[in-house]
């Protein structure tokens, strides 16, 4: 049986990209067809990729499906969460309040600053010689 689609959001941050989809459901979580559990180790960041979901009180409302692509863990997990957030606002416009006043709609802008021609690496110099 094929759960049809609530809501979608994409979510970025460093690299990465993630696309969430939001299922009728009781709160199973697969990102690239694997549970989250597997695919990220880390608990610290499995709570901040669920944030949207706990400020909203939506935890075993839904089912979770996640394609995530690029960057790390780290950067996927930020990616996931701000997917996820847009995938809630597009199910439940009431809920842009409290995820906005969160910080979970914003998309943080840090990325790796690109390496410069001419140098070593983004801000390195080489040594200078005045001889």
């Amino acid at each position: 049986m094929v759960k049809k689609e609530i809501a979608a959001g994409t979510g970025r941050r460093k690299c990465a990209v993630a696309r969430v989809r939001l299922l009728p459901g009781e709160g199973k979580w697969t990102i690239n067809k694997r549970p989250a559990e597997d695919y990220i180790p880390s608990e610290a960041l499995r709570e901040y990729m669920a944030q949207p979901l706990a400020l909203t009180g939506m935890t075993d409302k839904y089912d979770i499906s996640i394609t995530a692509k690029g960057g790390g863990i780290s950067g996927q997990a930020g990616a996931i969460r701000h997917g996820l957030a847009r995938a809630l606002c597009e199910a439940d416009a009431s809920l842009r309040v409290v995820l906005k006043k969160e910080g979970c709609l914003t998309r943080d802008a840090r990325m790796k600053e690109r390496k410069k021609p001419g140098q070593p690496g983004a801000r390195k110099r080489f040594q200078f010689s005045k001889r």
